[in-house]
Formats: C-alpha cells, structure tokens, sequence
C-alpha cells in the first residue's frame, strides 16, 4: 500500500466524521437555508475543527453565498474543500536541516503524547535516507524515557547519548553536540522532558538547553518540534498554546491519526495557531510517521 492510501485509511474515522457528515447534510437539503448552515456549524465543530476556525469556514461560506460562489447544498462540498486546502496549504511544513554539520532537532510534549516513540520513529525515517543518526537522552526525570530511548537506538542503529536519571537535561544536550560535530552526525535528536505543569520549570530548562546548543552550532536547535496526540481533539490545541508561551515552537508532531475521528485538530492547528504541521502519525509501525503533505492531506479527506 502506498503512503497516500495508507493516509487515506488512516483518515477514515476523520473522513466520516467531517466529510461524511457533511456529504448527508448537502442529500437532506433542497436549499441553503438558515437550519443546513446551523448543521453544518455544528458538524464542523463536532469533528474538532474548533470553535474559531469553524467560524472563519461558516464566514467563508456565508460569503460564497452572497457571492452567488455557493449556490445550492452541493456546492458547499467543493468550496470547504477549497477553503480548508488554502488553510493546510499556509505556512512552510518542511522540516530545515542544516546546510553542514549536524541538523539539531529538539523534541517536547507532555508524557503520553508518544513523544520518545515519535523520536524513534525519525530516527527510523532519517537511518532509512541513508543519514547518520544520534538521540540525545535529555528526559532525565524518567529512567523509562532514558530506557526507552536507548531501545529506540538499538531499533534504529542510532547512538545514544545517556546520563544518569535526575541529571542536568543541559548536560546532555551539551555532550550529545559535542560528541554529534565530533563523529560527523547528520542528524541529533534530543528528547526532553514531558511536563507542563511547572511551566516556569520547563521554560527555563529549555531556555537553558537552547542556549547550550546554540553556543555549540549556531542556529541551532534548528526544529523545536512539539509532539501532540490527535485523540484529544481539542486538548491538543490547548497544549500547543500552552507549550508555545513556554518556548520557541517550530512545528507540531501529530501522532496516532489513524486512531481517532478527530483529525480535523490539523486544520484548528494551521488556522488558530497558525503552526506548521511537521509530521504525521498514522499507523503503530516505525514507517507510519512521515512528513506532513497539505495537498496529500486535504486530497486524502476528502476523496
């Protein structure tokens, strides 16, 4: 199965839930009336596209009406279509890589997200490009992370950089650089610790860790990427916006697509945060976490 059907199936419960819904609301109506665009308002925010990003589709829509762009229920499918793709399609969703040495990609989340396992998974990603991969052990608060990580290195055939549990996280991203410039590392993955509660804790430890990376590769870390979970819809975007005031957010992580009908959280992200969307999860396996496509995305939602 090739990526993109395998997107599309991984969409599926999304899919159902956002288009699906739509396609049997446009069958029941003979006209654009009041009561087709109060279900179709209710139809996008059940699918968790969100609250204010509903409201700049619904905008869009009365607009295209008075326009005479919508002017029967049918008309309404191709027209969100359109809007949406313009949505996914805003903002640069390709991940930088250095021009020399090695690329510094630096990953947060809460615990749970599958942040570690998003970390083996592009370390799987970059190994099968042919690039050099290190992972960096900065979650020193959970021997399970360090564990977990090291067992991804293994999967991967990726070097580990570890310390001891309750080490200085800024420690091991500064030996992971140091050891990364040394052994000619294409790629350093750092993974980092999973809370929020203690959001002044979790800015200045990463505040601190920038700052040891930055002095090592200048520019770096070149992606400060942000894993998030696509099955709590909503939540997703609340942490996004909380994660986003504790540090330089470059682009989302959204994992486990395939498992939720709430995929629609991609077009809130893009929308409301105005975020790039990185990388996508669809699937458990090591391949299913591959490079964000709008046009893949949008065509896949709606096919």
């Amino acid at each position: 199965m090739g990526f993109f059907d395998q997107l599309k199936k991984g969409l599926n419960k999304t899919r159902e839930n956002l288009t699906g819904k739509i396609e049997k609301l446009i069958i029941g109506y003979a006209d654009i009336d009041e009561d087709l665009l109060e279900e179709l308002e209710e139809t996008l925010i059940m699918a968790d596209v969100g609250i204010k990003t509903t409201e700049t589709l619904m905008e869009a829509v009365r607009r295209g009406i008075r326009k005479k762009e919508i002017r029967t229920p049918e008309d309404l499918r191709p027209f969100l279509q359109k809007q949406i793709a313009e949505i996914l399609n805003r903002g640069e969703d390709a991940t930088r890589e250095a021009g020399e040495g090695p690329t510094v990609l630096l990953v947060i989340g809460v615990n749970g997200a599958g942040k570690t396992t998003t970390i083996g998974k592009l370390s799987a990603y970059y190994k099968h490009q042919g690039k050099s991969v290190m992972l960096a052990a900065a979650d020193t608060f959970r021997a399970a992370a360090i564990d977990q990580l090291e067992v991804w290195g293994q999967r991967t055939g990726a070097q580990v950089i570890r310390h001891e549990e309750g080490s200085d996280p800024a420690s091991v991203a500064f030996d992971a650089v140091r050891a990364a410039k040394a052994r000619h590392i294409d790629m350093l993955i750092i993974d980092t610790a999973g809370r929020l509660q203690t959001k002044s804790n979790l800015m200045q430890e990463l505040e601190k860790i920038n700052r040891v990376i930055g002095r090592e590769i200048p520019g770096a870390p070149h992606e400060t990427l942000l894993v998030l979970d696509a099955t709590t819809g909503q939540n997703a975007i609340s942490q996004a916006e909380l994660f986003t005031k504790a540090a330089p957010i470059s682009g989302v992580v959204l994992t486990k697509l395939d498992g939720t009908a709430k995929g629609g959280v991609v077009i809130g992200i893009k929308n409301q945060l105005a975020m790039p969307v990185k990388w996508i999860g669809i699937g458990e396996g090591v391949e299913d976490l591959r490079p964000f496509s709008a046009e893949d995305f949008a065509k896949a939602l709606f096919q």
